[in-house]
């Protein structure tokens, strides 16, 4: 893997994506699934060193939206179609368990047909039951590298140990789970990215995220290198060869890094979108990394601009839940 790793380029490159959109034919079709994202806080108690969420940041304005705004971020997003929501934040302990599962069953309850996905970082076993039962579906919880030096060098606040035992826990618990990492952080090597498709493989989640690292102003990482588009599609492609079934969202990071950053990613493999919800007037303070785009967007002029940039790409917009092919194949069983 190394190896292969460190001589792609030119005509392997072409080959490897020309293999990973055949497979992802082969499992998803030409759809492109779309995903209404909430960011309901910028709040959190982590100091990664490349987030521009980071709590040791002091210059950025925060926000919370309260449940009854995250309620209607879901209406105008169920309006316009969506029957996913992602509901993502900083990890912001206001939020307690408690609240969690009011908000959650409200959205089950005004949506029933829709998909909930959580994003919200790492909480202990009760608590993920606890929203489970209450209705959530899918959580996302990249595991950013699973390299426990880099983890440790850019996590001073968190465990390297403990990321990998909460992604283990969100699956025996039953959610549709994602993970995934970053891709050009400083001091990555080439082994190094081996080590996290080699995770993926073994770990299978439902949904993959992959992005290239890119710098923000207010980190100590701000003047590093962003991580490339190049080296980023290298990582969609493998992984949707060595995780078929998974669903591989083509980032906004992929959109700020290149004009067509999501559209190539599609190409190579990658089959979800997910455009912003969030009320305007937050959607700037939501900022993980520099001149991250569509934070001027309306929620339908951005799902229309979407949908053009999907067609261009040889795809097509599907707006039911999307449900991963391994959580279809378990229902299956089940019943």
């Amino acid at each position: 893997m190394v190896d292969l790793l460190s001589h792609l380029g030119g005509d392997l490159r072409r080959q490897l994506y020309d293999l990973a959109h055949a497979a992802r034919i082969r499992t998803y079709g030409r759809a492109v699934y779309l995903r209404g994202l909430i960011e309901f806080s910028n709040i959190c108690k982590q100091n990664c060193l490349y987030c521009g969420l980071r709590s040791g940041n002091k210059s950025l304005s925060r926000y919370r939206l309260l449940p009854e705004e995250i309620l209607n971020c879901c209406r105008e997003g169920y309006a316009l179609g969506y029957r996913t929501f992602v509901l993502q934040s900083g990890e912001d302990d206001w939020y307690t368990t408690e609240k969690l599962v009011l908000l959650i069953a409200a959205v089950k309850q005004l949506f029933p047909d829709a998909a909930l996905t959580l994003s919200i970082g790492e909480r202990d076993d009760e608590c993920y039951s606890r929203l489970y039962a209450a209705g959530a579906d899918r959580f996302l919880l990249r595991h950013e590298t699973a390299s426990a030096n880099l983890y440790r060098s850019f996590h001073p606040t968190m465990e390297y140990e403990n990321r990998q035992d909460r992604l283990n826990a969100l699956q025996r618990i039953g959610y549709q789970v994602g993970a995934g990492f970053m891709v050009g952080l400083p001091d990555q090597t080439a082994a190094d990215l081996a080590e996290d498709l080699l995770y993926l493989q073994q770990l299978q989640p439902d949904m993959i995220g992959i992005g290239p690292f890119l710098p923000h102003r207010d980190t100590p990482l701000k003047d590093e290198l962003p991580g490339t588009v190049e080296d980023t599609l290298d990582m969609i492609a493998l992984a949707r060869l060595m995780v078929p079934d998974a669903l591989i969202p083509a980032t906004t990071a992929m959109g700020t890094a290149h004009p067509n950053g999501r559209e190539r990613a599609l190409q190579a493999g990658a089959n979800v979108l997910m455009p912003n919800l969030s009320p305007m007037a937050v959607r700037a303070k939501y900022m993980l990394y520099n001149n991250k785009i569509c934070t001027g967007d309306e929620s339908a002029q951005c799902r229309f601009c979407l949908e053009q940039r999907v067609k261009s790409a040889g795809f097509h917009v599907d707006m039911g839940r999307g449900d991963s092919l391994k959580h279809l194949s378990r229902s299956l069983q089940e019943h």
